[in-house]
């Protein structure tokens, strides 16, 4: 059985006249486009830990097939505002699973970006926890909430943004997390 016991967060951003070539770059931004990636669906396995992208890059080997919760978003549309960014939610009692959210948006800075993905991974964890929260409320206010249940022991992000190139070149820009075993 696979399941990863570590976990760390990466991003990039990549600026080409393909938009294949602005992603390849983006993903060499991030130190991670010499790993065949496979995009997974967004839970935070059980007892995972998470480690910095230094420590975790020794782990792997180039042509690995590399598990990957993805956050994408490119344009051609000079000085648009972009950002991709994945968020996490862990539960306290670490034997159980959280989650991871990405986000792709138009529009948002960077901490906008990352307080949206923080919130959607947080609220999908809360409803498997029977926390009680209104999903009209803002994300400050539910962090409270995460804070006060006892049952969420932290929420982060990892963020990128960029503009669209002023020439109408592909600007591509990804936040990661890279699942190891």
């Amino acid at each position: 059985m696979y399941v990863p016991r570590k976990v760390f967060f990466t991003k990039g951003v990549g600026v080409a006249k393909e938009k294949l070539s602005s992603f390849e770059l983006a993903l060499r931004s991030a130190d991670i486009a010499q790993y065949n990636l496979v995009r997974v669906s967004s839970i935070f396995p059980p007892k995972c830990k998470i480690i910095s992208k230094k420590e975790g890059l020794p782990h792997l080997s180039p042509g690995q097939i590399v598990h990957v919760v993805l956050a994408e978003t490119a344009t051609n549309e000079p000085y648009r505002q972009m950002a991709s960014s994945v968020g996490v939610a862990i539960p306290k009692d670490r034997s159980t699973y959280g989650y991871l959210s990405e986000v792709h948006d138009f529009g948002r800075n960077e901490v906008d970006a990352g307080d949206y993905a923080e919130d959607l991974a947080a609220q999908m964890l809360a409803t498997i926890l029977g926390v009680p929260f209104d999903p009209d409320s803002s994300w400050d206010e539910r962090k409270e909430i995460w804070k006060i249940s006892e049952k969420i022991v932290t929420t982060r992000n990892i963020t990128e943004t960029a503009k669209g190139d002023r020439k109408g070149r592909w600007t591509t820009c990804i936040a990661a997390a890279v699942l190891i075993p």
